[in-house]
């Protein structure tokens, strides 16, 4: 039984893996005994983030600017530089933007759109060959994509690129994985709900907004680094080879309740 939760000796990618999800979902893989790559837009992030997460296994801090094609080909470039198989790409790295409907602008789409969906996409094309060196029938390289519960059902947040992204990215996700499966490359999302990250700090410091979003949590709480990394160590062990082109929610119940 435990070889099949086993990733140990396994290189993953994790871009956006400085800080919130992405941090929690890095450590847990480092602690699973993974080789990780993470990314931050911001090169102090991703070193301070590099040496904290040091004694917990091999990390390996790189610089990435997501928003643009060419930053994104750049940081593939790069992991190809480095290494020959890549068996898990884990697509974190995220942007939001939040306004009321009557003031929000149309420049919030394009970034968005940009980190979210356009950024997963083309890491997973030209990191191909990488993914597919390291698959094998009985345990494929993964795939595993962030999307939200903001893209899945209504959510009271005026983030409307932020929940579009999100949808966007969950029906992607199909797609690579009917185009991927025939090289025993799995792709799946994982649906986070509301975790305690910069995301939700404005609603963690007000106790009322707080108390009133833990009350539309049927598990009455916020999502732990545990929740998630272990999730994304499940999706990423022999435990879960059967298993492509679906969604995993962790939100305590947010979607599935209702």
């Amino acid at each position: 039984m435990h070889e099949l939760f086993d990733i140990a000796g396994k290189t993953a990618l994790v871009t956006g893996g400085a800080n919130g999800l992405g941090r929690m979902i890095a450590e847990g893989l480092l602690q699973a005994g993974v080789k990780v790559y993470i990314t931050s837009r911001k090169t102090d992030e991703a070193e301070k983030a590099q040496q904290e997460m040091h004694e917990l296994g091999v990390c390996v801090a790189l610089s990435a600017d997501l928003s643009t094609a060419d930053g994104t080909v750049k940081l593939a470039d790069e992991i190809k530089s480095h290494e020959a198989k890549l068996h898990i790409l884990v697509n974190n790295a995220g942007r939001t933007w939040g306004a009321a409907l009557a003031s929000f602008p149309d420049k919030a789409w394009s970034p968005v759109m940009s980190v979210n969906v356009q950024a997963p996409f083309t890491l997973v094309r030209e990191l191909q060959p990488l993914l597919r060196a390291a698959a094998s029938e009985q345990d494929p390289a993964r795939v595993i994509n962030l999307g939200s519960v903001a893209g899945a059902v209504v959510e009271p947040i005026p983030a409307y690129s932020y929940a579009a992204s999100k949808a966007a990215i969950h029906h992607l996700t199909r797609l690579l994985a009917a185009e991927l499966a025939a090289h025993y490359i799995t792709v799946n999302v994982v649906v986070p709900g509301y975790f305690p990250t910069k995301m939700t700090a404005h609603m963690r410091k007000d106790d009322t907004a707080l108390d009133d979003l833990l009350q539309r949590v049927p598990l009455r709480r916020l999502g732990s680094a545990s929740d998630i990394a272990g999730l994304c160590i499940f999706l990423s062990s022999r435990a879960s080879s059967y298993m492509t082109g679906a969604e995993f929610f962790v939100d305590g119940g947010m979607a599935g309740c209702r």
